[in-house]
């Protein structure tokens, strides 16, 4: 496998300069939303590789080498030597309509020798925990998903779905990788630290809260946030909750994507399940660092022979870098210490995170981690 790397500037153009490259297997494209809409990038990108699969889209931040860019577009070109791709798009303009998206989008793949599958989702008209559930139906068990939710800084105004003939603010976009010659490992974690009481979900539907305790939960969520109530949806992200299931012992962090002052309510990225257990979440960079060092030693396997180059992409929640700032790309100088200086880095801030607990498990949405997807070939 051989990885080539790219940077979109509006004052810098490319640089490096784009090069024609028939042989290139697929280009992840990961940018700015009004970049992306209102430059000529994709076209320049499709004229130099007029063979590659296009896949990518909106971020809430961009990420390349061990650096973390605003207002660019990073492209990864992949050249596989033995890897096939398939790339497959669905449209899902609605959170009820994110089971049977998932499971439309899996019936791209076909599933002689899959062995994984990146999804790029739109982040504000899907359910990240039903999108999963629908791939998960449909895929073998031993195909592992990975991803994330495009973004859009930390504005929920738009994100944006990218390949080589769409682009859609309500699209759902996968690659298939096949061959026995594919190497994939993961990880993802968080660092965030619960606080205050647990409460009960007593009313939700789907990905929409309306009580904890049998109050109203936008209430209550709002004397937390104190004077940064005023900047919701953007300022839940310094604050989300850890949601645990009634059947579970381990929770998942769910951030919220907007408000509802008239019916009182808040709609997450993923499942709020009635019955499951909240807490109030936070965290400060020295733990959010913590957690991108637990991903990264997750996804790395106890031997790496590969040919070629290898690429890890990272997908961090926007909430991560609200609250790490100027720090924020000590994160990624961490997983790049850890993976290694001859890996390289590619990546975007997302709006939600897609990849299982652990091997050989199914795959869950995640809101603030960081999560690893590492690929080479043998």
């Amino acid at each position: 496998m051989k990885v080539n790397q790219f940077k979109w500037t509006h004052s810098k153009g490319w640089n490096p300069e784009l090069t024609k490259g028939s042989d290139v297997s697929v280009l992840l494209v990961f940018g700015n939303r009004q970049q992306l809409q209102q430059s000529n990038i994709l076209e320049s990108l499709k004229s130099n590789f007029p063979q590659s699969i296009i896949i990518g889209g909106s971020t809430s931040g961009e990420i390349l080498d061990n650096e973390v860019f605003d207002n660019s577009v990073v492209v990864t070109a992949l050249t596989f030597e033995k890897t096939k791709i398939k790339l497959g798009f669905v449209d899902c303009d609605s959170n009820e309509k994110s089971f049977a998206a998932g499971e439309d989008l899996a019936r791209n793949f076909e599933h002689s020798q899959l062995k994984h599958v990146l999804v790029m989702s739109n982040g504000l008209h899907v359910n990240g925990t039903e999108l999963a559930r629908g791939m998960s139906k449909v895929l073998p068990p031993n195909v592992a998903v990975t991803g994330g939710l495009a973004g859009d800084a930390a504005d929920f105004t738009e994100t944006y779905v990218v390949t080589n003939e769409i682009q859609s603010s309500v699209g759902v976009a996968a690659i298939g990788l096949y061959g026995d010659n594919l190497n994939i490992n993961y990880g993802s974690a968080g660092g965030w630290r619960g606080f205050g009481p647990e409460r009960t979900v007593t009313k939700s539907e789907g990905s929409t809260l309306y009580e904890l305790d049998e109050n109203n939960a936008l209430d209550l969520y709002k004397i937390y946030l104190g004077d940064k109530q005023k900047e919701l949806p953007g300022s839940a992200l310094l604050f989300p909750l850890m949601i645990t299931r009634a059947d579970e012992t381990k929770g998942l962090v769910r951030t919220i994507l907007s408000v509802d002052d008239t019916k009182q309510s808040m709609t997450f990225a993923g499942d709020i399940s009635q019955g499951a257990t909240a807490q109030l979440m936070r965290a400060n960079t020295e733990n959010l660092i913590e957690g991108a060092s637990d991903a990264a030693k997750a996804c790395v396997p106890e031997s790496s022979i590969y040919n070629g180059d290898q690429l890890a992409i990272l997908v961090s929640c926007v909430g991560r870098k609200l609250v790490m700032k100027q720090r924020v790309e000590e994160e990624v100088e961490i997983v790049k210490e850890i993976i290694g200086d001859n890996t390289k880095i590619a990546g975007f801030y997302s709006y939600g995170e897609l990849a299982p607990y652990e091997n050989n498990a199914s795959c869950e949405l995640h809101n603030q981690t960081m999560t690893i997807t590492l690929i080479s070939e043998s």
